[in-house]
């Protein structure tokens, strides 16, 4: 074959072959020098994973423990070369000119393609996002923006931000960014532009309502950490009020991702919800597409003292568990965690656990069956990266969350809603409540005068909140009538001492009994379960977690 006797096939198979080999010099070289953690994800979560350039020596059938045969090294030998001849021919006959790059990139992509939906290849231009939508950090001005009629139109500030700092509000018009001009401008090149490193200065012109002209605003970037832990409506200061019923003292905390500060955050918030005598809370785990493992584990460890949290399975791993620690653990309160068709990976793993250790109860809909962990291997020295499916998650109870292909509704996949607790809600509703969210999610502007025409003539129902809300109230009522049970018994004896004695004493028993038993009982459960295990997580908290903010990250701010 005149293929495979060219020079460009013989250095294309050279290089496959020192992959599947593990021979060439530089492999050597990358072998002795790769000291790089990668990257674990759920989504995009995170363990420790050993450097490509190990596995590829180990050989790519050869099972742990185990060398490949000399029939299936000649296998893919044949294989090698068969990929090489076939790069060369195109590359050298094809009817358009094709660069290498783009032939190697298509070829992995075909490769991964026959393998879950989950293991991609991210080339260098798409790296930086990435790592970005990883760390839920970068550095930038600290806006969310959208195109609206071919203008760059500021959806909100981030608050604390230089852009929310420098009065930059919802509604404004981005006219200009370094002297470039934004009508017309892509999102992406937008967000470009404003992005940078922390430290340096960007100037944009801003046209606010209203305004006949724009005004000139220099910003010093900043590392700006997108929010992931939101309450359920904003005060005046762009601030959370995390309580949804102050009477009560119910909290409602969302979580729109598991980014590397989640847990930290929520930490701190519930903290200081139960420093104030928090009651109940509803956590919403909705549209919540997952993220970092190691922050679900956190998450999860907040609400347990001991037990399972979750284990991994994998093919050439040992098999992997997580549990809780006594140490941190908030005290007891009723909690009611919603999840819908959106809720995946790290949030289904929150879920679960809290589900089957009886912390919590599952409101909603079936969560979407996301349950496999995803290894980030960097490639080109760090330049692109491989993002590999190498074991599945289970629940603590040990049965299954993934959904694999061909699983039918009877099959044990993703987090069933406690029996009870199923509410289903239409695409109408979704998008509906979707469409809410995102209004109150939004900093007001400092300038409105009540006039938002954006928000709905009527409020959108939440009938799966509703529900939570529910449960949460029912469980605070039942304490309260549980409260008095043990009153008479201790009353009882007031009544004796009340008819034994003449006039004169009866006044001095009936007084002690009921002022000793009636109290005692009252204080004892109200400060020894609420103030004692509140302090000790605490400063548990303060030593052992993440005191940093979190954010989410979508493909529009910056």
């Amino acid at each position: 074959m005149l293929g495979c006797k060219s020079y460009p096939s013989l250095w294309l198979f050279a290089i496959l072959l020192s992959l599947l080999v593990g021979w060439s010099p530089m492999a050597a070289v990358v072998a002795e020098d790769s000291n790089t953690a990668h990257q674990s994800v759920l989504d995009e979560g995170n363990e420790a994973v050993e450097d490509g350039a190990d596995s590829a020596r180990n050989g790519p059938s050869a099972a742990p423990g185990e060398e490949a045969t000399e029939p299936e090294e000649e296998e893919y030998y044949e294989l090698f070369k068969l990929l090489a001849d076939t790069l060369d021919q195109v590359e050298r006959n094809y009817v358009k000119e094709v660069s290498r790059r783009e032939l190697i990139e298509a070829a992995i992509r075909g490769m991964l393609s026959e393998l879950d939906p989950y293991t991609t290849y991210i080339p260098p231009t798409q790296l930086e996002r990435f790592r970005t939508g990883v760390e839920a950090e970068f550095g930038g001005v600290g806006v969310q923006v959208t195109i609206e009629e071919g203008d760059l139109r500021v959806i909100s500030p981030i608050v604390g931000s230089p852009a929310y700092r420098e009065g930059i509000m919802a509604g404004d018009v981005i006219v200009e960014i370094d002297g470039t001009s934004s009508r017309g401008i892509s999102i992406d090149l937008a967000i470009e532009l404003m992005k940078g490193t922390p430290g340096t200065e960007v100037t944009v012109k801003v046209l606010q309502p209203g305004a006949e002209e724009p005004r000139e605003v220099t910003l010093t970037r900043e590392v700006i950490r997108v929010e992931t832990v939101l309450g359920d409506t904003r005060r005046e200061d762009g601030s959370w009020n995390w309580l949804y019923d102050e009477s009560q003292r119910i909290a409602y905390i969302r979580l729109t991702a598991f980014g590397r500060h989640t847990a930290g955050e929520l930490r701190r918030v519930l903290r200081d919800l139960v420093e104030d005598d928090l009651g109940g809370l509803v956590l919403d785990l909705r549209f919540n597409p997952g993220g970092l493992l190691s922050a679900a584990i956190e998450v999860s460890d907040l609400f347990i003292r001991s037990g399972r949290i979750v284990s991994t399975a994998s093919r050439n791993t040992p098999t992997r568990s997580w549990d809780a620690r006594p140490a941190g653990t908030l005290p007891e309160f009723p909690l009611a965690i919603l999840v819908n068709r959106h809720s995946a990976s790290a949030s289904e793993i929150v879920a679960a656990c809290l589900q089957d250790h009886g912390r919590a109860v599952v409101v909603g809909d079936r969560t979407w069956g996301k349950g496999s962990v995803q290894n980030v291997v960097e490639l080109e020295e760090g330049a692109s990266a491989l993002k590999l499916t190498t074991a599945d998650y289970r629940r603590p109870n040990g049965t299954n969350i993934h959904r694999f292909p061909g699983a039918s509704e009877a099959d044990d996949w993703g987090v069933r809603p406690d029996e009870g607790y199923q509410v289903e809600m239409s695409s109408s509703d979704v998008v509906a409540q979707m469409t809410e969210r995102r209004r109150r999610d939004i900093i007001p502007r400092a300038d409105d005068v009540g006039d938002e025409p954006e928000t709905p003539a009527e409020p959108v129902a939440d009938r799966q909140l509703e529900r939570a809300l529910q449960y949460v109230v029912e469980q605070l009522e039942a304490q309260v009538d549980a409260e008095p049970d043990a009153e008479p018994a201790d009353e009882e004896p007031s009544e004796e001492p009340s008819e034994e004695p003449s006039e004169e004493p009866s006044e001095e028993p009936s007084e002690e009994p009921s002022e000793e038993p009636s109290e005692e009982p009252s204080e004892e459960p109200a400060e020894e379960p609420s103030a004692e295990p509140a302090e000790e997580p605490a400063e548990e908290a303060e030593e052992t977690g993440q005191e940093q903010p979190d954010e989410a990250v979508e493909p529009s701010e910056d």
